[in-house]
């Protein structure tokens, strides 16, 4: 079974009033302004799950700092899970900004079936990983088993649209204040995994994932061989950004790296059925 762990929806309505949304928020009129943004529904994203050959799907909204905005994507991606059952996985956008109304919000997507929480933006939504914010985020997550999925990147390299500023020192101390906390980095972690080298980190790690979002703009294909010799097979997640990219161009890069069939199926979806309890 493939599973693709990071999708974004938008909701129609929502895209129609895009304009309107984007004028209280730098940070989403920066993402949706973009060249390469794109909008997806369910529907298209049935579409092309079926053209990959992806069985599943975990997606969520785009998280942002309206608070009304975030439910409304989210009360979109779970009504779209009940449509289209066994397909996609719903998660929970918030804003830890507003700690009462994430509460809120986390509660109530779990009850009526989010399996997890993010993507979500610490630059991008102003929350700081280092603070009161992300810690009663991790904490919620973690009273409710849910995995949390957060945006981090290289903080080297080139410039583009979203590169926020967040290292991994910052994405490490999360997971070492909050060592019982199942954490999906982004992005291959902005690096993170490599840091597992280390013994004392490759411990405090050990319940953080890292996903391979937006991955073929960044490293060329022997990033899985790498991966694997660190010995870090049961930690990376397919996750592609739809729509950024199309799966078709991860599942094209990692079966060309001449990985052994069963780290490419652990890679395609055997972790994704770990992290979210599908066994």
């Amino acid at each position: 079974m493939i599973i693709d762990t990071h999708v974004h929806l938008f909701p129609p309505e929502v895209t129609a009033s895009i304009d309107r949304y984007m004028a209280g928020d730098d940070f989403l009129r920066e993402i949706c302004t973009s060249k390469g943004h794109r909008y997806a529904t369910a529907e298209e994203l049935l579409v092309e799950m079926e053209r990959c050959g992806v069985q599943m799907t975990a997606a969520g909204g785009f998280a942002c700092s309206d608070g009304g905005l975030c439910r409304e994507m989210n009360d979109y991606v779970l009504e779209a899970s009940r449509r289209y059952p066994g397909r996609l996985l719903p998660l929970a956008v918030v804003n830890p900004g507003c700690p009462e109304a994430m509460e809120r919000e986390i509660a109530r997507a779990h009850g009526l079936g989010a399996v997890g929480v993010g993507e979500l933006f610490p630059w991008g939504q102003r929350f700081d990983l280092a603070g009161g914010e992300a810690d009663r985020l991790a904490a919620l997550c973690s009273e409710r088993g849910l995995p949390l999925l957060l945006h981090v990147n290289e903080v080297v390299g080139h410039r583009y649209t979203g590169k926020g500023s967040v290292s991994v020192k910052e994405a490490a101390e999360v997971a070492l204040r909050h060592p019982g906390l199942t954490i999906i980095y982004a992005h291959w972690g902005g690096g993170l995994p490599f840091y597992e080298l280390m013994p004392e980190l490759r411990q405090a790690l050990k319940n953080v994932y890292y996903d391979t979002a937006a991955g073929p703009f960044l490293y060329d294909g022997t990033i899985y061989r790498v991966a694997v010799e660190l010995g870090l097979t049961s930690k990376i997640l397919l996750g592609t950004d739809y729509p950024l990219l199309s799966p078709r161009r991860y599942l094209k890069q990692i079966r060309a790296a001449g990985l052994a069939e069963g780290v490419v199926e652990a890679i395609l979806g055997g972790n994704a059925r770990r992290v979210f309890n599908l066994d």
